[in-house]
C-alpha cells in the first residue's frame, strides 16, 4: 500500500500512542482539548499510575503492545513518544499492531527514519518530528521531516496532530532535523539559563536575588510577548529599544562582540546540541 492511501485523520481514526510522558502526554491533552473522542486513542504506556489516569479520562490503556486491541478500522497513526534508549524494547513488539497504511509519527530526538522503519518493518510511511517543551502549554513549535512516500494527506494528518501542541514547520532534508533540535528543540533551556544568568548578573550589581529573578523573568516573557505581537523583525525591536550611546547599547556592545559575544556563543552551543543529536543515531 503506498502514502496514497493513506486518508486525512478523520473523527473514526484511531490513533496509538507508545508513552504518555511529558511529550506524548501533551499532545494527548491537546487532542481532547481539541475535541477528539478519547475512545480513539489508546496508549502504550508501562506507568501503573499512569494508566490509571489515562483511563479515567476515558482512553485506552495498556500495559504493553500484547495488551492493545486493534479496532476494526485499525490504527491510522502511530505516534512513538519513548526516549530514544527505550526504542529497541518498545517498538518491535508494536509493529503486528500496524497496517501498511499506517502513518508514523516520531517525536523522538536522535533516531532516523531508517531505525524506525528496521523496528518497525518496512515499508513504513514516517513523519520525523521535534517538538519542544512549551508544547505543555499549547505554545511549542515543531520542525517536521516526512519521507517522500507520505503524501499530502498524509502531512495534513501529522500536522494536524502536531499543530495541537503549537506551531508547524517543514523541512526538505531530514539530516537537518538535529540542526531543529540545536536551535528550538532545546533552545527552551537556552531561554531559561538566560533568565539565571540575567539573575545572577543582577545579584552582582547589588540587587537582591528574589528581585532580580523577578524583573529578569518579566523581563525574558514580556519580551518574547511582544515579538510575538509585533509586526517588526527582532533587528527592529532591538534598535527601537537602543539609543546611541545609551545604556542598551553599553550592554548590547558586550553582547554583539564577533569574538566573545552572544552570537558566536549561540552558534557553539546550536551546533554541540546538533552534533549530539547526530551521535543518538548511532
Amino acid at each position: 500500500m503506498t502514502a496514497s492511501s493513506t486518508a486525512a485523520l478523520g473523527p473514526a481514526g484511531h490513533i496509538l500512542v507508545i508513552g504518555a510522558g511529558r511529550m506524548g502526554g501533551a499532545m494527548i491533552d491537546g487532542w481532547l482539548a481539541g475535541g477528539r473522542a478519547p475512545a480513539t486513542i489508546t496508549v502504550i504506556e508501562p506507568s501503573a499510575d499512569a494508566r490509571a489516569r489515562l483511563g479515567a479520562r476515558g482512553l485506552v490503556a495498556a500495559a504493553d503492545a500484547d495488551a492493545v486491541a486493534v479496532p476494526d478500522d485499525g490504527f491510522a497513526v502511530l505516534v512513538v513518544a519513548v526516549k530514544p534508549q527505550s526504542f529497541e524494547a518498545a517498538l518491535p513488539p508494536a509493529a503486528p499492531l500496524l497496517s501498511a497504511g499506517t502513518l508514523v509519527v516520531s517525536v523522538a530526538a536522535g533516531k532516523p527514519v531508517a531505525t524506525l522503519r528496521n523496528l518497525l518493518g518496512h515499508p513504513r510511511l514516517v513523519v520525523r518530528a521535534m517538538p519542544n517543551t512549551p508544547a505543555a502549554i499549547g505554545r511549542g513549535i515543531t520542525g517536521c521531516y516526512a519521507v517522500p512516500e507520505v503524501d499530502g494527506a498524509g502531512r495534513a494528518t501529522a500536522e494536524g496532530l502536531l499543530s495541537a501542541v503549537g506551531e508547524v514547520v517543514w523541512i526538505a532534508d531530514e539530516d537537518l532535523i538535529d540542526a531543529v533540535t540545536g536551535v528550538s528543540g532545546s533552545g527552551p533551556a537556552y531561554v531559561f539559563h538566560m533568565i539565571e544568568a540575567m539573575t545572577q548578573a543582577g545579584v552582582a550589581v547589588g540587587l537582591p536575588h528574589e528581585t532580580a529573578r523577578r524583573l529578569a523573568r518579566a523581563t525574558v516573557i514580556g519580551a518574547a510577548a511582544l515579538a510575538d505581537a509585533s509586526p517588526e523583525t527582532e533587528t527592529a525591536l532591538r534598535e527601537a529599544v537602543t539609543s546611541p550611546a545609551g545604556t542598551t547599547a553599553a550592554a548590547l556592545a558586550v553582547l554583539m562582540d564577533d569574538t566573545n559575544g552572544l552570537p558566536p556563543l549561540m552558534t557553539r552551543a546550536v551546533t554541540a546540541a546538533r552534533d549530539r543529536g547526530r551521535a543518538l543515531a548511532d
